[in-house]
């Protein structure tokens, strides 16, 4: 269960990074900006597709938003750390552009890196009865 958390996780930061990537590129922003932009859409739709599925077992609006952000604040947020931190380091990939291999090479193995630190992250949360397993709660 962790892992598949995780993955749910990842694709909704993956959705929101490359989006706030696209939008500040788009915009003429730097890197600060654009990384800032790309953080917030991630935690947003990383929400967004939880809420989606709580909303879908009847739950009213107030409680699955509630449930979401019980349910993913901290995944996203170490997913988050991880991603950034990986793509922080690596020399020129912060200077990538959209057009650039480098850029897909290292957001897919920064992405790939957070999925590995934050799956152990999940498990603990699910194990204390948090995290996901809240959400597990409204799917079956």
């Amino acid at each position: 269960m962790a892992a598949q958390a995780t993955l749910h996780c990842l694709t909704g930061c993956a959705i929101g990074e490359v989006l706030g990537m696209v939008l500040g590129t788009a915009f003429g922003w730097g890197n600060l900006p654009t990384t800032v932009l790309a953080i917030a859409l991630a935690f947003l739709f990383g929400y967004s597709l939880t809420l989606r599925g709580v909303l879908r077992a009847g739950v009213g609006f107030r409680t699955a938003f509630r449930v979401a952000l019980a349910a993913d604040t901290l995944s996203i947020a170490v997913m988050e750390l991880i991603d950034n931190g990986v793509i922080l380091v690596w020399p020129s990939a912060r200077d990538a552009m959209l057009g650039d291999a480098l850029f897909w090479i290292s957001l897919a193995i920064s992405l790939v890196t957070a999925f590995v630190v934050t799956t152990p992250v999940n498990k603990w949360t699910i194990g204390r009865g948090k995290g996901h397993a809240v959400v597990h709660r409204y799917h079956h």
